[in-house]
Parts: structure tokens; sequence; C-alpha cells
């Protein structure tokens, strides 16, 4: 078997570090981000190998145990708070981002969540509802041969995974500096993965859902703005994630049939 990157190995442990440190307060986290898109997903026969710095644990407030408090026992962990809300720094200052759903997080619009009685340690993210609805149990193991921890955790689903990744890149739409080509290409792989009558099924369910609708419609409609057309910004951020190892026409072109597939299934319903 291949062995992953450095950056990715350090990463997952440092993760398997936040997750023994929550301890009860497991229950109440669904790993979201690159690290869940690699869990549904594996390389998706892309060149460009699955990789990510971090880690991302959507918090959701009303399953949070009131005790421990949970900075405490980040910190016990040797966590430190960061330079953003959110963001807790374990070993080699490699960081796990704590982040509650926006339409969870209470009136406001402060970017750090207060969590009583734990106080505020995550960040308001929009985009995130869709994982309280949409996650399986996986086992997370360490990527490092040498470490035997092994943690069941919720992990958002593919469909909840688009909603949130279509949000970060509509958000940033308009500010070309905060775009991250990867954002793209980890798309790509959750549609190149997930048959598109399930995706768009689960994306109407989601969306039945109060608390995630918004989320769902948003995205849906970024899909249609950004992924429908060869030269549109889904496509060209999975190309250029792809350069040098892969052919970017042909990745534009799996994006823009894929986007297509997708939509077609979900016709009007959305």
């Amino acid at each position: 078997m291949t062995m992953p990157p450095p950056e990715y190995v350090i990463a997952r442990s440092v993760l398997l570090d936040a997750l023994e440190a929550l301890g009860p307060h497991r229950a109440a986290v669904i790993l979201v981000g690159a690290q869940a898109v690699y869990a549904n997903t594996g390389d998706a026969d892309l060149t460009t190998a699955p990789t990510t710095t971090n880690a991302d644990l959507a918090v959701v407030p009303g399953l949070l145990p009131d005790d421990p408090r949970v900075p405490e026992v980040l910190r016990a962990a040797g966590f430190v708070p960061g330079s953003q809300p959110g963001i807790w720094l374990g070993r080699g200052q490699v960081a796990v981002d704590l982040l509650t759903p926006a339409a969870f997080s209470g009136p406001g619009k402060s970017r750090s969540v207060d969590l009583p009685p734990h106080g505020k340690f995550t960040r308001r993210t929009p985009g995130l509802e869709a994982a309280v609805f949409d996650n399986q149990t996986h086992s997370i193991i360490a990527l490092d041969e040498l470490d035997i921890r092994s943690f069941q955790l919720k992990v958002a689903g593919p469909a909840a995974l688009v909603v949130a990744k279509m949000i970060k890149i509509s958000e940033r739409a308009t500010q070309p500096s905060r775009l991250r080509p990867k954002d793209g290409l980890d798309v790509l792989r959750l549609l190149r993965t997930t048959d598109p009558a399930n995706l768009a099924a689960s994306l109407r369910e989601i969306a039945s859902q109060h608390m995630a609708e918004d989320a769902v419609v948003s995205a849906v409609a970024a899909i249609r703005e950004h992924g429908r057309e060869w030269g549109g910004l889904l496509p060209s951020l999975a190309a250029a994630a792809e350069a040098g190892s892969g052919d970017p026409d042909v990745i534009r072109a799996s994006v823009v049939a894929l986007v297509e597939e997708v939509l077609d299934e979900l016709g009007s319903s959305i």
C-alpha cells in the first residue's frame, strides 16, 4: 500500500489526539472537510494523492454533555487556541478546526460561538448544517503504522460534503485569493464516487430538514452557477489542482458531465 504524504499522516495523528481528548464529547462531533472526503472516496482514480494538513470537526451543540468542559480537556491534551476562533493547535502546530454549523450557532453573526457551559471554542460556519443529517459512523484509524489508535466517529456523507464545499467555493468566488483548487478537486472526488441518483436523493432528503434546507438550496444554486460550463469556477479549480499530473481538459470535462448528471436527477426539485 502506498504511504500517504507525511503531512496527511501527521494531520490524522493530531485528529486522533483531539478525539482521544474529547472522550464523551465524540458523540457530538462529525468529521467534515478533506479527511471526511477521503473517508468516503479514497483516491477516486485521480493522479493527485489525497492529502491535507489539518482536520475539521463539526460540533452539534444539542449533543454536547455539560462536563467535562471542552476547552479544558483540549488544553490538558496539549492543544492551544489558534489565531482564529475554533482553531486548536496540536503537535507540530497542526490545526484541528472545531466548527459549529451556522444554523445551530444561535443568534448573531460573531464568528466565535458561545456554547454554555463550555464557552467560546468553535467557529460559526455556514454549509455544515447538512452534515448533521447526512453522516455515517466510520472507524478512524491512524495512518502511521506504529499508531494503533482507532475511534468510532460520525463522518459527513457525500451529499453533506458537496453542500459544504460548494457553499465554501461560492462564498469565495468574488475573492480569488481565498479560493483553493483542492476544494474543486474534492468535489470531483465526491462526484466520481457517488451514484448521481443517490446523491440527488440525499440532497432532497437533507433539504426536507428545516435546519439544513437553506444550505442545500444555496449549494445546488452554486453547482448550477459554477459547475455546468467548461470554463466555470468548479471545473477550473479541479483542473488547477491536477495541473502537472493530469490532463486539465479531461478534468474539466469530467466535472461538467458529472454535474449535469446530478442536476438531471434533481430536476426542479431543489
